[in-house]
């Protein structure tokens, strides 16, 4: 099976894939005039200061409530064990790829965001339907319906596997290294708690979400700053590695093999798609549901979620492994510390924690492990259930729930190398569509964002300054 998925996989995310997603998000830059570095101020601002007027508008869940769940989803452990799995794969220079298609992927997430506002419709529940489905069906015509199905199908299934049993294999495997407790309790345990949040719907996911997600982001990234300032003499190093790696392959030594710089590529785009979910059209899913009188608002909101998991969150994970060495069981820029070649995923993450913070970071990992990928399964599973529902109705769902909590429970015990091949494959299978569409509906994307500066955003400032 990993023969076969490898081989699947290695076709999937070859030259013909790259070129579509960078240019995707380097079309969309240049179109959109680099939106995404000009109003990135702004757009925080909206996320995190405008819920009062968000709240007014139709929608289910606030801008904020909306982001916090796409980042419930998106910060998970593709911020830890993914970027552990693509420094080992790719060495230093994987992180540099991540950022570029970080960087380009804003601008990706923000008209995904953008026609997910300007194409939703209500379900047979009265709350909000979205995603690229919609916005190929009703913005591209019937013609391309098999391009919405396609992405509904892959969809479905990619939750069960990227959002869903990825995500507790990666706590089953941390849990059993930090506190010696076997995957098929945690697994259960995993099961019980999904199926009490999910069949609460949308509106207690995105409560719980917007109450975890802050605590989980400030616990993680605050045991990281505190590594890199005890170990800042060595940061300017690490991201001149990071620099000088991402176009230069690296040598083999002893008994490491080598990397080369399409494998840094590889590994960087693929694991920081599944980090930031750029491109995916996850965004899409759950962006329909926020509470905003006009679709750029929702589409600024939604393209912060990738800045912040991919040039904050992965940034913070990749240098603490590059300084500690971890990426390489050979040793790194601290001296002595090398590791058992062994370790992989999670697992690596946390023990390079532990080999400066002792057993507060492996702590720290561990509990940042469990509440990102819990938060990513219940924030994934609204994906999941979104897709489905376009296929089926919203008469299928109970059956869909009940499959992806049995899922989250199997995820635990199955192998790490299979459910991460799985998702890839599920990764690119999901893209592939969205960013046809994308491409195809451009021309929508920029109408609405020059309708929106040019009479709604101009309007606000000037009652601001009378």
């Amino acid at each position: 099976m990993m023969d076969i998925l490898s081989k699947i996989n290695g076709f999937l995310w070859g030259t013909p894939s790259l070129i579509l997603l960078f240019g995707t998000g380097l079309f969309l830059t240049i179109a959109l005039k680099g939106l995404q570095f000009r109003k990135l101020i702004f757009a925080f601002k909206l996320g995190f200061t405008n819920q009062q007027e968000s709240s007014q508008a139709e929608g289910d869940v606030s801008n904020f409530k909306a982001l916090m769940t796409a980042l419930a989803a998106t910060i998970g452990n593709g911020n830890i064990a993914g970027v552990a799995t693509a420094v080992t794969l790719g060495g230093p220079g994987a992180i540099f790829w991540m950022w570029v298609v970080g960087l380009l992927g804003m601008a990706t997430k923000y008209a995904e965001a953008l026609l997910a506002m300007k194409y939703r419709v209500k379900n047979d529940h009265g709350e909000y339907s979205s995603g690229p489905m919609y916005y190929v069906e009703r913005g591209l015509g019937k013609k391309f319906r098999f391009l919405a199905v396609a992405f509904a199908v892959f969809g479905a299934f990619a939750a069960l596997g990227i959002g869903n049993s990825v995500q507790s294999n990666t706590i089953a495997d941390v849990v059993k290294d930090s506190f010696a407790i076997n995957g098929w309790i945690t697994g259960i345990v995993l099961a019980v708690l999904t199926s009490f949040i999910v069949f609460g719907g949308i509106q207690r996911i995105s409560t719980v979400a917007g109450f975890f997600v802050p605590i989980m982001a400030v616990l993680y990234i605050g045991g990281s700053l505190l590594i890199l300032a005890i170990h800042y003499d060595q940061i300017i190093p690490a991201f001149a590695m990071i620099f000088h790696y991402a176009l230069n392959p690296v040598a083999a030594t002893g008994g490491f093999v080598g990397i080369t710089v399409m494998e840094a590529v590889r590994s960087g785009v693929s694991r920081g798609i599944f980090s930031n979910e750029a491109g995916l059209g996850t965004a899409a899913l759950i962006a329909g549901n926020a509470k905003a009188d006009h679709p750029v608002k929702q589409a600024l909101v939604a393209m912060t979620g990738t800045f912040i998991v991919t040039i904050i969150v992965c940034t913070m994970t990749g240098l603490v492994l590059v300084i500690t060495g971890f990426w390489d069981a050979s040793g790194g820029l601290i001296s002595g510390a090398a590791h058992d070649p062994s370790l992989d995923g999670g697992a690596l993450t946390s023990a390079a924690f532990a080999s400066v913070l002792g057993k507060a970071g492996e702590y720290i990992v561990a509990f940042s492990v469990i509440f990102f990928g819990f938060s990513t399964i219940v924030g994934w599973y609204v994906y999941g259930e979104k897709c489905f529902e376009y296929l089926v109705g919203t008469k299928g769902i109970i059956g869909y729930r009940i499959v992806y909590i049995l899922a989250c429970g199997l995820g635990a015990v199955v192998n790490l190398s299979l459910v991460w091949a799985f998702a890839d494959m599920a990764n690119a299978l999901m893209m592939i569509p969205n960013l046809v569409a994308l491409l195809l509906l451009w021309r929508v994307v920029v109408d609405e964002t020059n309708d929106f500066f040019e009479k709604h955003y101009r309007r606000g400032e000037m009652r601001k300054a009378s």
